[in-house]
């Protein structure tokens, strides 16, 4: 890039990169807001289900349904081109927070 046309077009790729990485980061950023907030509505209703187990004296967890849950979520995983077992961890860290508000609402 010695000459100023070349140097002008290095420039233009650059800023046309600088922009695209732009609307990733954009894109990043309002999904991030949704897993945030889908998780937080998620957690509403996971806490109503701690109480309602803990006043009728069942146990925090149901190991059927989270295998159930477990394997749904690789399929989904599967459909949505995620890696499966990325979902299976990110689902697994998530019933373990579950269970463990279920296990204070026992308390």
């Amino acid at each position: 890039m010695n000459n100023p046309q070349e140097r002008a077009a290095g420039g233009d790729t650059v800023e046309r990169a600088a922009d695209i990485l732009k609307d990733h980061r954009a894109s990043i950023d309002r999904l991030d807001a949704i897993l945030v907030y889908t998780l937080g509505e998620r957690f509403k209703h996971t806490q109503a289900v701690g109480k309602l187990k803990a006043e009728h004296d069942l146990p925090p967890s149901d190991p059927d349904r989270e295998a159930n849950q477990i394997a749904r979520l690789e399929d989904l995983a599967k459909e949505a081109d995620l890696d499966p077992e990325f979902a299976k961890k990110f689902l697994n860290f998530i019933i373990a927070e579950v269970i463990q508000h279920h296990k204070s609402h026992q308390s």
